[in-house]
C-alpha cells in the first residue's frame, strides 16, 4: 500500500521493485487523475483512477509493476477528501 495524504493535489516520491516512481495525483471536478515518472520519465499522464481498476495495465509502460485504488467501504470512485483512509492505494510487483 501506498500512502496518501487527503490533498486534492499530492505529489509521491517512493522506492518501488529498486526503482524511483513518483506519482501526481490531481482531483478534478471529473474524477481522480494520476501521472506517473519512472526515474525522472514521465510514462503515464492523465490516467482516470477508478475504484479496482489497474492504472497501468501494461508493461510496456516501463513501470515495473501496476497500481490500483480499492475504496474500502464500497465501490466508489475515489475522491481526495478520503485518500489513505476509505481510498487505499495498492501496488502489485511485475506483470501476470
Amino acid at each position: 500500500m501506498i500512502p496518501l495524504a487527503t490533498t486534492a493535489a499530492q505529489i509521491l516520491k517512493v522506492t518501488l521493485s529498486g526503482q524511483s516512481v513518483q506519482i501526481a495525483l490531481r482531483q478534478r471536478s471529473t474524477g481522480l487523475y494520476a501521472d506517473f515518472w519512472l526515474e525522472n520519465n514521465r510514462l503515464l499522464s492523465g490516467i482516470l483512477c477508478q475504484d479496482r481498476t489497474w492504472l497501468a495495465r501494461d508493461e510496456a509502460t516501463g513501470l515495473p509493476g501496476d497500481f490500483t485504488f480499492t475504496d474500502t467501504q464500497g465501490t466508489q470512485n475515489p475522491t481526495y477528501e478520503e485518500l489513505g483512509s476509505r481510498y487505499l492505494l495498492f501496488y502489485r510487483v511485475g506483470w501476470l
